[in-house]
């Protein structure tokens, strides 16, 4: 289902419209930035811990001024407030998110104007996690991968019983957790406090690019650093002949200020170009 209700101003036509897919019984709703053209790459934007869809339109934005039919979504129960997707906050983990972002996917790649060989995944945060999961998963449909602050920190911070705002015994893990104003389920911890992160990300055989603040206090750095090398070693081991890219934004935090996003997206360019 796709509703049409606007262009941007700038020098490229882009249509930015609704749309929504199923998981199931729960619908993912989302937007999609569309620029004239057909057989066009596409690009999904994935948003992190606790934000929603409009936390990471900019990219999207930018992603469709570079030729991508580009999408933002909200997970489902992924969201605290304005989220426009079904699904409950104690139901929601990586895992459940993974799936979300495999509908997505699909629906993505049944629009007629889209080539489906030609699939970018980005994610934020959480959703940098997320994306990189489902590389792995389907390394046939993800041509590019671009993760910026992933949060591949949330294995061991299950781990250390303090995840964000929840804290709690890993070795008896409450059915509920509260962290902040979100609550989250058993799920959360459980889908995730046994994984080796690195082990399952790294033989995704695409092109990969990773952004990170230096100054990030909630996932240090050093994650997207072992990310890198991760991939790197898959990429010896295996003869993979992707682009595996680092760049860090000095003074940078968790999220990036309008300029650091700007130099974000200047990466980004240049990894796609």
């Amino acid at each position: 289902m796709k509703k049409f209700f606007g262009k941007n101003d700038s020098h490229k036509t882009i249509k930015k419209s609704l749309f929504s897919c199923k998981r199931g019984d729960l619908t993912i709703r989302g937007t999609e930035y569309r620029p004239e053209g057909e057989n066009l790459p596409a690009a999904i934007v994935c948003h992190g811990f606790m934000a929603f869809q409009d936390t990471v339109r900019q990219y999207a934005k930018a992603l469709a001024e570079m030729g991508y039919a580009s999408y933002c979504f909200d997970f489902c129960g992924g969201s605290v407030i304005k989220g426009k997707s079904d699904g409950d906050t104690t139901k929601m983990s990586v895992l459940t998110e993974v799936k979300d972002l495999e509908a997505v996917i699909e629906y993505v790649k049944s629009c007629s104007f889209v080539d489906g060989e030609k699939i970018l995944l980005m994610g934020c945060s959480q959703g940098g996690f997320v994306s990189a999961l489902t590389a792995a998963k389907h390394k046939e449909k993800i041509e590019n991968l671009v993760l910026f602050y992933p949060a591949l920190c949330i294995p061991d911070d299950a781990r250390a019983g303090k995840m964000m705002f929840a804290k709690f015994d890993p070795e008896n893990i409450p059915d509920k957790l509260r962290c902040g104003p979100m609550a989250l389920g058993r799920c959360y911890v459980e889908d995730v406090i046994h994984m080796d992160p690195f082990e399952e990300i790294k033989d995704y055989p695409g092109n990969v690019l990773i952004v990170h603040g230096t100054k990030d206090g909630i996932v240090n750095p050093r994650y997207s650093q072992n990310a890198y090398e991760s991939y790197l070693e898959a990429r010896a081991e295996k003869g993979y002949k992707n682009k595996i890219i680092l760049k860090f934004i000095a003074g940078a935090g968790h999220g990036f200020l309008k300029h650091q996003d700007k130099t974000a997206i200047g990466y980004l360019k240049e990894f796609l170009g």
